[in-house]
């Protein structure tokens, strides 16, 4: 059986996007940590290390889509230089602040800053869907994707706060903007893959935010909620072995967690899809719901560890849906920004999973942060029933050619099914992309 994955990498060029992008998006995931583990080590003050590091997420949350909005306007080459440089020098005042006890408020500066840092997983996605585009291979390659997102998120966290604790306080932060100053350094040459700059229809560049289509809306919410639920895994896991008295135990069960994710991910990119995606949504969605119910009835960490396995099954194959919903209802000049809005659905769901179930560990024990996570599981399985006819809309908005048609016998099949029906094998498959060509910003 021939690897989908390894056909991926046929196409010239996605071996150096898809390396530069995975170094470049591990400060995501290292740099709210880091700061936390820095100032925490330097004055013991943990009020004001988690205050600094959610001002630094707030902003990644806010800059991450106007930046991807720009790069959709100017293109990747000439907008990333100078927002991860910004981030960079933004984060070398923080760490410069902190060492040597600066006002407070200087930290809250820099760190709002430093928020300006490009989100590399929207700009290999777009790089994906220009090599990609109206091909199967699309949906492997975001399901690709989605795991790369699982690794960095297992790796990176542990990695900075073993660099804060083993070398010396600013190492994690430290490192977290080398790597993006690597991976953009890297990505940037890169003129072959990079998609083009879409115009409006006067020629000029293409106005209002993607984040306006209302179908992007509600896709960005479900992942807030489903990002609630990882948050709330993440913070309850470390508690509850804590409170069965292996608290190192908790890095085995949200190591469960992200395997489970990962795997079942894999599974889902392999296979070529032929259900509807916004009812696969749906089906998804269910099934977060429903595996967020056996967190009540956990008794120790093996069983809590089979939980969160069944439950981040679900997290991955969601993830991608909704990226490949992105990529049917924003249009193409909006595409990076799009995904971006998604992602940022994802981060905002995490940090306020984690901040609202801390606040019921503190209150009510484990058991009220897991009641967290089932409402969360619920809100997303709610959210993706409302949004289930505007994503239908959307696509057939979108695409027309897939919407349905009558057939020779009255049967409903789609305009792109009717469109293979004469031609013989598949075409989208089989055809190579021309890369590099009409890119506007080379």
């Amino acid at each position: 059986m021939a690897n989908p994955y390894g056909a991926l990498f046929k196409a010239p060029g996605s071996v150096a996007f898809s390396a530069a992008g995975f170094v470049g998006r591990m400060p995501v995931s290292m740099t709210g940590i880091g700061i936390i583990t820095m100032l925490s080590q330097m004055n013991g003050e943990y009020g004001l290390a988690g205050a600094v590091s959610a001002a630094f997420t707030l902003s990644m949350a806010l800059c991450g889509p106007q930046v991807s909005r720009i790069v959709d306007r100017k293109g990747q080459s000439k907008v990333l230089l100078p927002a991860a440089g910004l981030s960079v020098i933004s984060m070398a005042g923080l760490l410069l602040c902190a060492h040597y006890r600066a006002p407070v408020w200087t930290l809250f500066v820099f760190a709002i800053l430093a928020g300006t840092l490009p989100n590399m997983a929207a700009m290999v996605r777009a790089r994906w869907t220009h090599v990609y585009r109206d091909s199967s291979k699309l949906h492997t390659a975001f399901s690709l994707e989605s795991v790369v997102d699982e690794m960095t998120f297992v790796v990176g966290p542990a990695l900075s706060v073993a660099l804060s604790t083993s070398l010396f306080a600013e190492a994690g932060p430290m490192i977290a903007s080398a790597l993006l100053a690597i991976g953009v350094l890297l990505l940037v040459p890169q003129k072959r893959t990079e998609p083009a700059v879409h115009v409006g229809e006067d020629g000029g560049p293409a106005a209002g935010s993607a984040i306006r289509i209302g179908a992007l809306q509600l896709l960005a919410l479900i992942l807030a909620a489903g990002g609630t639920i990882v948050g709330t895994v993440d913070v309850v896991s470390v508690a509850f072995a804590e409170e069965q008295g292996a608290p190192a135990s908790a890095g085995i069960v949200l190591s469960v967690y992200a395997v489970g994710s990962a795997l079942a991910g894999l599974v889902f990119g392999a296979r070529k899809l032929k259900t509807p995606l916004p009812r696969l949504l749906t089906f998804g969605a269910a099934g977060t719901a429903v595996t967020a119910l056996p967190l009540l009835l956990v008794g120790n960490v093996a069983t809590l560890s089979v939980a969160v396995f069944f439950s981040g099954i679900f997290f991955a194959p969601t993830m991608i849906i909704v990226m490949g919903l992105v990529e049917k209802i924003v249009p193409a000049r909006q595409l990076t920004e799009g995904m971006t809005w998604a992602i940022t659905g994802l981060s905002v769901g995490t940090a306020l999973g984690a901040a609202v179930s801390g606040s019921m560990v503190d209150r009510f024990g484990p058991t009220g942060g897991f009641a967290v996570a089932m409402v969360a599981g619920a809100a997303t399985l709610l959210l993706a029933l409302v949004a289930y006819r505007p994503l239908t809309h959307g696509i057939r908005r979108a695409c027309p050619e897939e919407a349905p048609v009558s057939g020779a016998e009255g049967a409903s099949v789609s305009g792109a099914e009717a469109a293979a029906a004469s031609k013989t094998g598949d075409a989208k498959d089989g055809a190579q992309p021309a890369l590099g060509a009409g890119n506007a910003s080379s």
